[in-house]
């Protein structure tokens, strides 16, 4: 297939470019034709606590890349006011890839600015989180793994996002 091919194929209805590339389940991407875990559609508009019960399901399963998605999707749709909040459950999400990617400095980095996005959220509506839970995990984590450097489980370490 040549590039022009894969340029077309790799853009959505209105022209934005879109990866169909296939990824593994910490979305890593794998060569056109390999089989991979399926992705999470963009763009899908969820009610705050079906958010919340999506992306704790991905991270049960080991696939902390794809709940990023599931609070991507919440911050881009949600009130405004809203945006620390998913803001920082997504880079969460995307820290704990890294740690179980092996890069425990950028694991580490977005644990950590997560973790203050969720405490400059401030009083805002919870959805249902236990924000102080996961603020703990993932200070907890990201001391871990910037100590030790280590790849962690992703489905062993993944938070409890609800107390």
């Amino acid at each position: 297939m040549g590039e022009r091919e894969r340029d077309a194929r790799d853009r959505d209805t209105e022209g934005r470019a879109r990866n169909a590339r296939p990824r593994d389940g910490l979305g890593r991407p794998l060569p056109y034709g390999a089989p991979g875990v399926e992705r999470q559609p963009e763009g899908v508009v969820r009610a705050a606590r079906e958010s919340v019960a999506e992306a704790q399901r991905l991270l049960d399963a080991g696939m902390p890349f794809h709940a990023h998605e599931v609070f991507e999707d919440a911050w881009k749709s949600g009130p405004p006011s809203e945006r620390a909040l998913w803001r920082g459950l997504a880079q969460l999400a995307v820290g704990l890839t890294h740690a179980a990617r092996g890069n425990a400095r950028g694991a580490e980095r977005l644990l950590l600015r997560g973790a203050g996005s969720l405490e400059a959220y401030g009083d805002g509506p919870a959805h249902g989180l236990d924000r102080a839970g996961v603020v703990t995990w993932a200070r907890g984590l990201a001391a871990r793994v910037g100590a030790d450097g280590g790849t962690v489980d992703p489905a062993a370490e993944s938070p409890r996002l609800r107390a």
